[in-house]
């Protein structure tokens, strides 16, 4: 797979970081022909509008981050931070509320969309606005859509990634989306030693209670059980469950090898994230101030896409090395067929939009 360098992706992502900065702006995101005819200029001014956002008045934004620091998403939040400090001469601070102190992704979605103002950003899973009503967000989760990350990149700095981003302004809903990122692709991990699929059988699997995961788990034969991740560790502990599902870094950074030591790369889903802000918090923000969180934004994604995959396998290495049992899965065309009901159901309604999502495959 040809390797994706921060230099070739911000290139790349000028359209689309120009496309979301528009909608977010107050523009539509419908025309493909006005992005792209206003996709250079937005870039260029950006720059300029940043370096005027240092004169503005001071902000303080509060961005909810449910894992720690040290994992590509702890990373890819204090990039962002640090990203919109400099564009806007510290007139912006980006406050990171990490390990899950403002609770989980579903409390602070909750918590926003309910109007609370304690709140202003969080990085949340790419599908995690489904349960809201975001239908096209809903194909990021469902499983083996992406063959490997260049084909979610493919997608993320595509003219369609807009769309899905700001899919929740086009409901009313009152966020909107700065940036797409991925954590890696997302494997089960167990207390017991499993080899493979008839291993699953009977488990009980922790699942966040999103339709599409509870219907994968069925498929495998396990049986999917609600668990907030705050209470996982403890919950394997225990024997509430028997397994869970992580990308590789969360995994080892969460110290859930300590109670279940085994893990399968089965990479049954790509781990899409997206970045959200409230529209409370954008309304308190000059546009000066917002072209710099757009710019930052586009910024990070690029840092995120040169990230993740290097992270990864650093983490891999250090579990093989630590003792943890794991297992490769040379040949996934079982888990596809595992999983054949869940993605039928999941995309018959969007057939022709996510046979858009498998054609961009590298």
């Amino acid at each position: 797979m040809k390797k994706i360098t921060r230099r070739s992706f911000l290139a790349a992502a000028g359209v689309s970081a120009a496309a979301l900065a528009l909608t977010a702006c107050g523009g539509s995101s419908n025309s493909a022909a006005s992005t792209s005819t206003a996709a250079s200029s937005t870039a260029a001014s950006a720059a300029g509008d940043a370096t005027a956002a240092a004169n503005d008045p001071k902000v303080t934004l509060v961005y909810a981050e449910v894992n720690p620091l040290d994992t590509i998403v702890g990373q890819t939040a204090t990039h962002f931070k640090e990203k919109v400090e400099e564009l806007t001469g510290g007139s912006v601070v980006i406050d990171v509320q990490a390990s899950g102190v403002l609770g989980s992704e579903n409390d602070v979605l909750d918590a926003i969309l309910g109007g609370s103002t304690s709140i202003d950003m969080s990085r949340i899973s790419a599908f995690a606005l489904t349960s809201y009503g975001c239908n096209k967000s809903k194909l990021l989760s469902i499983p083996f859509t992406f063959e490997n990350r260049a084909h979610f990149w493919n997608f993320a700095n595509s003219d369609l990634a807009p769309e899905f981003l700001n899919e929740p302004q086009e409901l009313g809903l009152p966020v909107r989306g700065v940036f797409y990122g991925e954590e890696g692709f997302r494997h089960f991990f167990t207390v017991k030693p499993v080899s493979g699929i008839a291993d699953f059988k009977g488990l009980k699997l922790r699942v966040s209670n999103d339709p599409v995961m509870n219907g994968m788990v069925e498929g495998l034969g396990a049986n999917p059980t609600v668990v907030s991740f705050g209470e996982l560790y403890s919950a394997l502990q225990t024997g509430v469950v028997d397994g869970a599902e992580q990308p590789i870094a969360n995994y080892k950074s969460n110290a859930f090898p300590e109670v279940a030591n085994n893990l399968i790369l089965d990479g049954h889903t790509l781990g899409a994230i997206q970045a959200v802000i409230t529209d409370n918090a954008w309304g308190k923000l000059t546009e000066n101030q917002q072209a710099a969180i757009m710019e930052a934004g586009a910024d990070t994604q690029a840092f995120n896409a040169d990230l993740s995959e290097t992270a990864e396998n650093k983490v891999l290495e250090e579990l093989r090395s630590s003792g943890c049992n794991v297992v490769d899965v040379d040949d996934k065309a079982p888990w596809q067929e595992a999983c054949a009901k869940v993605i039928s159901e999941n995309t018959s309604d969007q057939a022709e939009l996510y046979q858009q999502l498998l054609d961009m495959k590298a």
